[in-house]
């Protein structure tokens, strides 16, 4: 008998929570204690009343290793609506990072000219530093910070991944 292994594919889930205490934690605690890892995790209120909350949640999991994770999701009692944004199709990822660079000079120049190719923003500036935000794909922002590198990279600071469907329906 042959076991075939399923390779672990990159999901980004979008799980809309009552906003109670504790229930972060119970989420976290659920991967945590069956050994699945979160790539990222970011968590806002979404109704005007702050009574529910949106987790975008993004691991790397085999399909029945993921179906079992939203299964264990929907049980839980808080827990309203799981979506597989990436099983469903087409859908919007971005992430946001402020990123401090220093240095004087051509080091100064040429982070500048970085900054205007990536459409990072300039949010605060000092005579020997700057800290840019820049928003977009994980590759994007990944690719920014090393070429930040180069030129002086201080400190970064990333919120992790939000994302939303495509088209008119809610996801």
């Amino acid at each position: 008998m042959q076991i075939r292994e399923e390779k672990a594919e990159r999901h980004t889930l979008a799980v809309i929570v009552d906003n109670e205490p504790g229930i972060l934690a119970r989420i976290a605690g659920l991967f945590t204690a069956r050994g699945y890892n979160i790539e990222s995790l970011t968590v806002s209120e979404i109704t005007l009343d702050k009574a529910v909350s949106r987790i975008t949640i993004v691991t790397s999991a085999s399909p029945a290793t993921l179906e079992q994770i939203v299964a264990q999701l929907e049980r839980l009692v808080p827990v309203h609506q799981v979506t597989d944004l990436t099983a469903r199709g087409a859908h919007v990822e971005r992430e946001l990072a402020l990123v401090k660079v220093a240095g004087s000079g051509d080091h100064r120049i040429e982070a500048l000219r970085l900054a205007e190719v990536y459409r990072a923003r300039v949010v605060d500036a000092t005579i020997a530093s700057f800290v840019f935000e820049v928003t977009g794909t994980i590759e994007k922002i990944d690719k920014f910070v090393e070429l930040m590198g180069e030129v002086g990279l201080v400190e970064v600071a990333r919120t992790g991944i939000v994302a939303i469907a495509r088209g008119a329906e809610a996801g």
